[in-house]
Formats: C-alpha cells, sequence, structure tokens
C-alpha cells in the first residue's frame, strides 16, 4: 500500500514545469519548481522540519514545548504542520503588511499570532524581531527556530532542493532564480548546484528597497522577501547578480503568469518570475533558466488579486479620467510631493505651506521616493491656528508633537469621480502611485482640472 507514515513525508520532490506563455519569446526556456504542492504550501516546510529536527537532535526542543517565531506567514505554517505532528505549542509574531489570509491560515493550524508594526527598525522594541526575542525568555521552555541565522534551513535546501533540480534537469540547469528572503534557498541550492557545475548561475530576485540589491530595508508591499539586515543564512559569495524588482512589477508579473499559465502565485513569486524573465533575455537556446516558486497566490487573493486594494495603491489604472490626470494637469513649477520629517519645527510647517501655497502636507519618516509604511500623520493650517492661538510657544513645537492624523489615500489610476466623493469629507488626499505616496491632491486641484473640460465630460 502506498500509504505514508505522515504529512511530513509529503515534503519535497516537488514538479517542474516549463512557462510555456511565459517563455515564448525568450530565447531560452524558463522552468518553474512549484513549491506551492508541498503539505504547508510552500519552499519553508523544507527548513521548517530540518530546524525542528536539529533543535530536538541538540536538545534546545523539548517535549511540549513552545516554538516562537517571526515570519512572514510560510515559515510559521510549516513550523505549525512539525508542531501539530509532534506536539509543540507555537506562537508566531508577524508584521502588519502580512495578509488576513496568513494569519487566519496560521490561527487554522491552531497557533498563536502577534501582529507588529512594519515601519520600524529591527532593534526597536515594537519590531517583529524584538517581540519575538521577547517571548523567548518570557515563556519557559520556548525555542525560537531563529531561520535568518540558523544553519540548518540552507542546509535543507543543500540535502533536497538542489539535488532535485539537478535530478529533473539532467543537470543542464544554467541559472537558478530565487527570491532573496532569508537566503536559505539561494544559499542551500546555490552551494550544491556550483559544487555540481560552478558554471551555474545564481540570481538573487529582490524587491527594490531591501539591502540585497543595495537598498536601506525601508518598507515595500511584496512579502516573504527581501530584508533590513543581511541574515547569517546568506551566503553572499553564492550569488552572481541581484536583480531588484518594483512592487508594481511583482504584483503585476504574478498576475500575468496566473492568467496566462493557469498557475495561480503570488507576489515573491512574480518577483522571482519577472526576474527569472531579465536573465532569459540575455541567454541562448541552450541555456535553461529554472525559477523557485515558492508558494501559491491563495493567501494574496484580498491583495494581490484583489483590484480594489490595486488600484487603492496605484497599480491599477481605470478607465476615464483619473486621479494621475488631474497631478499631470497641475502646473510644471508644482512639486509633486511636499511632506514634513517628523523632527521639523511648526514654523518649519507654515514656512512651507506658504512658500508653496498648500493647506495640508503629510508628516513622513525617510527621503523621496517615500514607502507608504512611513507616512506618520498630517498637518494643516487650520490646525496650526486653533493651537497657536494664544501660545506662540506651539511654532517652537516639532510638528510630531502636533499632527492629525494620516491623510486618507487614493490610487492615483482610481477615477475622478471616486477622489471627489472622498474630498467631501475631508480637504486633501494623499495619491499612492506604485504603492508609493506621489502627491497630495485637494479639492482645488480637482475643480481647477474639471474647469479646463478636460475631464472627459
Amino acid at each position: 500500500m502506498e500509504i505514508h507514515d505522515s504529512v511530513l513525508d509529503l515534503v519535497g520532490n516537488t514538479p517542474l514545469v516549463k512557462l510555456r506563455r511565459i517563455s515564448e519569446d525568450l530565447p531560452c526556456p524558463v522552468v518553474a519548481k512549484i513549491e506551492a504542492v508541498n503539505p504547508g504550501g510552500s519552499s519553508k516546510d523544507r527548513p521548517a522540519i530540518a530546524m525542528i529536527d536539529a533543535a530536538e537532535r541538540e536538545g534546545l526542543l523539548e517535549p511540549g514545548g513552545t516554538i516562537v517565531e517571526p515570519t512572514s506567514g510560510n515559515t510559521g505554517i510549516g513550523l505549525a504542520i512539525v508542531a501539530a505532528q509532534r506536539g509543540y505549542r507555537c506562537i508566531f509574531v508577524v508584521t502588519s503588511k502580512v495578509g488576513a489570509e496568513k494569519v487566519d491560515l496560521l490561527r487554522a493550524y491552531g497557533a498563536e499570532v502577534v501582529i507588529c508594526p512594519v515601519a520600524v527598525a529591527p532593534d526597536d522594541p515594537a519590531s517583529y524581531y524584538s517581540t519575538a526575542e521577547r517571548l523567548v525568555k518570557e515563556i519557559p521552555g520556548a525555542f525560537r527556530p531563529n531561520q535568518y541565522h540558523n544553519l540548518a534551513n540552507p542546509q535543507a535546501h543543500l540535502e533536497t532542493t538542489g539535488p532535485e533540480l539537478w535530478r529533473q534537469t539532467d543537470g543542464r540547469i544554467t541559472h537558478f532564480v530565487a527570491g532573496a528572503g532569508t537566503g536559505g534557498t539561494l544559499t542551500g541550492v546555490g552551494r550544491y548546484l556550483k559544487d555540481r557545475n560552478p558554471d551555474v548561475q545564481i540570481i538573487a530576485a529582490d524587491p527594490e528597497g531591501s539591502v540585497y540589491s543595495g537598498g536601506s530595508g525601508r518598507p515595500y508591499l511584496v512579502e516573504g522577501i527581501g530584508e533590513d539586515f543581511f541574515p547569517d543564512t546568506y551566503d553572499v559569495s553564492i550569488i552572481d547578480r541581484t536583480i531588484a524588482v518594483s512592487d508594481r512589477d511583482s504584483f503585476l508579473t504574478a498576475r500575468e503568469v496566473t492568467e496566462s499559465e493557469g498557475l495561480l502565485i503570488g507576489g515573491s513569486c512574480g518577483t522571482a518570475v519577472n526576474a527569472a524573465v531579465q536573465v532569459a533575455r540575455e541567454c541562448g537556446p541552450d541555456d535553461l533558466v529554472v525559477v523557485l516558486l515558492p508558494d501559491n497566490g491563495r493567501l494574496y487573493l484580498s491583495t494581490v488579486f484583489n483590484d480594489e486594494w490595486m488600484a487603492g495603491f496605484g497599480f491599477l489604472r481605470g478607465s476615464g479620467p483619473v486621479v494621475a490626470d488631474v497631478l499631470d494637469s497641475r502646473r510644471e513649477d508644482v512639486p509633486d510631493l511636499l511632506y514634513l520629517q517628523p523632527d521639523a519645527t511648526v514654523s518649519d510647517a507654515v514656512q512651507m505651506m506658504g512658500d508653496h501655497g498648500v493647506s495640508q502636507l503629510p508628516v513622513a519618516k525617510g527621503e523621496m521616493p517615500l514607502a507608504n509604511a512611513e507616512v506618520m500623520g498630517s498637518v494643516s493650517e487650520l490646525r496650526i491656528m486653533d493651537l497657536a492661538f494664544g501660545n506662540d510657544a506651539v511654532l517652537d513645537k516639532t510638528v510630531e508633537d502636533i499632527m492629525g492624523p494620516k491623510l486618507r489615500t487614493v490610487g492615483s489610476g482610481q477615477p475622478i469621480a471616486l477622489a471627489v466623493e472622498m474630498l467631501e469629507s475631508c480637504s486633501a488626499l494623499l495619491v499612492l502611485d506604485g504603492g508609493r505616496p506621489r502627491a497630495v491632491v485637494s479639492s482645488s486641484d480637482v475643480l481647477s482640472f474639471l474647469s479646463k473640460g478636460d475631464s472627459g465630460g
């Protein structure tokens, strides 16, 4: 009888499939390794088993113990499956950008989930790294697998994923592309393939803003890949090339692959495929590009595959006049986005408003291009006037001390009619384009555009 002893025995030996329609105009094939067929739905099942096996061997996790891990979701799901089989309690710490489906799925496996803010430094007490460390110290018998520093993570891919790829391609693989998260997949697979053939190219696909491609780790919307530090599980000497991919290209590629190949993939898969296509364009007919797809798109139905969510972040453009048309019609001397750093003074805010003839300004950390998660609040002429009346000392305070709520957001490709409706209850909107703040649009901007007769009726 072909009966497996445990669901854990089903991990690995995932199939390869040619991305036929994506590859049809490319010099060489692009082939995908479908990790979504693992029991937990992702490549993270592999290191989850390896890390718990190692912890049990080393006496770091005792029967009835608690597994605590910061995760974007998939590692948590893999660990939760192992925990269910072996009787451990699980607590997973995630950031607020992780989709509701992933949080619900973790809880479905019996795990507890703690949600932390995304736009904070790793050493901030509120970060998901710091929160996980605190929980490990507070809970007796707790163990943190620490996927970013646990060398059982890349070892799992060296022992399983790498050999599978070599066998499945009969040693013909010339380029391997995967998203850079913990770096475990790239490091483990890369070591195995280069041991077999040093000429195999290992390419990291990375979200724009992540440290792997030269960024500072500032927030981006793609989940599960990219970092704001270099983990011990990432061996940079293995990587031949790193390709930065924007949130927009990641999400639109995921939708394109899903619609053209019938293969439902998520945002980080879109990042990897986008990079793989760039690589394949530079290849010859004898090359074979393999891209690892770490999970599927079922956990991204409320984000990547939700038109309203995509439009709200400025990833999709509707028909007819849209908010971007209003911005494009403004005078050339009007800067796209004016904003204040939180440590600017209220006097600075008054000066900026007067110089540019605006009455509302966002408050945000960081330099352009901003991430939406870096926006902290807003200040307005009316609020400053109310606070400053009879109290000149207010002008010396920082804007962080007196700022109000963040401006409501609208996507650059959303209809002007929607902006008009939203402006009935507020005086200005923050326009998002490609997931990032682009400009502030006011009622007067919309009225000026409409008065020019450019609205298309």
